[in-house]
């Protein structure tokens, strides 16, 4: 896993003012276009953007630190979209002063979100699933182009077909220009006379669409997924959106879960734990593991099993399984349970000063 905090020069407990001032420092430094002829600069850029937008994002941030999946490499689809990062904090970062400027993307379909149901057990082993979720898609009617078949779009008079413009913009660092997506056209650099009968020239239609998603093992609870380029789309030569899957694990009545480890309960009698006992662990997967219980064993004593809690989230190995004991003490005494209780008091010499109760019928 990348040290995100090691690319940005800052310490793990940086806030993020720190975060950002290094962000800002090292965007000026490593930008290729601050960079001719390094072909290692553009790599360099992406690496610090990616450890930006994972750092900066307080719950990506917590996840991250949890050691959990994040998908990074899908952060960025492609090399525009660290642009639009760029533009939070320079108002344009190409051309440094109008030398070059890169070309806007293409524009891009909407993010979907969907959600995601797992067993802990599921979550243990990872799994295959198909989720369903309503997003846009290109209309098929026109295939995305927004007209009427037969009639096909003309070039867009505000962008000359680029679906781009320039932007000069004064800025801390100077004059800068960029290029920006074609706000008549959408990027597309298409104009529509005649709209199709069907999407009524918006290119797209709300459809029920069904992914696949493998889900990796040691998932936890409320994570977010993100599968690159699996949400909606915007139209005829658009980029599709990205799909977030909010993931829910549902509760184990065996166990609970803390991050890689596991607990259980047992409940014991007084006389089990004071004279000791075996009981019988359920293990994740299936199966048990007799443990035994010493004699003497006190409440709230935890016994461990090395291994056989969760796998953990892309790494080797697994956490562990923690038994909690816990005594009952009994609250419906029989008269001979009773009777058996004093003279077990009598000989310890344990004092029972309580009031004396109305005994019960057999």
């Amino acid at each position: 896993m990348k040290d995100y905090y090691e690319i940005l020069g800052v310490p793990r407990d940086a806030d993020a003012d720190a975060i950002k001032r290094a962000f800002r420092r090292l965007a000026r430094e490593s930008h290729p276009d601050a960079n001719p002829g390094d072909p290692t600069a553009e790599a360099r850029f992406r690496e610090i953007a990616e450890a930006y937008e994972v750092l900066s994002d307080p719950r990506r941030r917590q996840a991250y630190d949890r050691g959990e999946h994040l998908d990074p490499a899908g952060l960025f689809s492609n090399f525009a979209g660290v642009e639009d990062l760029l533009n939070q904090f320079f108002g344009g970062f190409g051309g440094f002063g109008g030398v070059r400027a890169r070309p806007s993307r293409p524009a891009r379909g909407p993010d979907a979100l969907a959600s995601l149901e797992l067993t802990l057990e599921e979550a243990a082993t990872g799994v295959q699933r198909e989720v369903e979720f309503i997003t846009t898609g290109n209309c098929p009617r026109c295939e995305g182009a927004g007209a009427e078949p037969g009639h096909a779009p003309r070039r867009c008079t505000e962008c000359g077909g680029s679906g781009a413009r320039r932007v000069t913009q004064r800025t801390l660092l100077g004059s800068m220009t960029t290029v920006v997506t074609c706000d008549r056209c959408g990027g597309v650099g298409e104009a529509i006379d005649v709209p199709c009968n069907q999407c009524r020239g918006e290119r797209v239609v709300h459809q029920r669409r069904t992914v696949t998603v493998d889900v990796p093992a040691g998932i936890d609870d409320r994570t977010r997924l993100r599968l690159t380029g699996r949400g909606g789309q915007a139209g005829r030569g658009t980029t599709p959106g990205d799909l977030y899957l909010d993931v829910k694990v549902l509760p184990d009545e065996r166990f609970t879960r803390e991050g890689e480890h596991l607990h259980h309960a047992v409940r014991l009698g007084v006389a089990q734990a004071a004279l000791g006992t075996t009981v019988d662990v359920p293990l994740l997967g299936g199966g048990h593991e007799r443990i035994t219980i010493e004699p003497g064993t006190q409440p709230a004593t935890v016994l461990r099993l090395p291994g056989a809690g969760m796998p953990r989230l892309q790494r080797r190995g697994r956490g562990d399984l923690f038994v909690e004991v816990a005594v009952e003490v009994p609250s419906d005494l029989s008269d001979e349970e009773r009777a058996a209780l004093e003279e077990y008091a009598r000989l310890r010499g344990e004092r029972l000063d309580q009031p004396k109760r109305r005994r019960r019928r057999r």
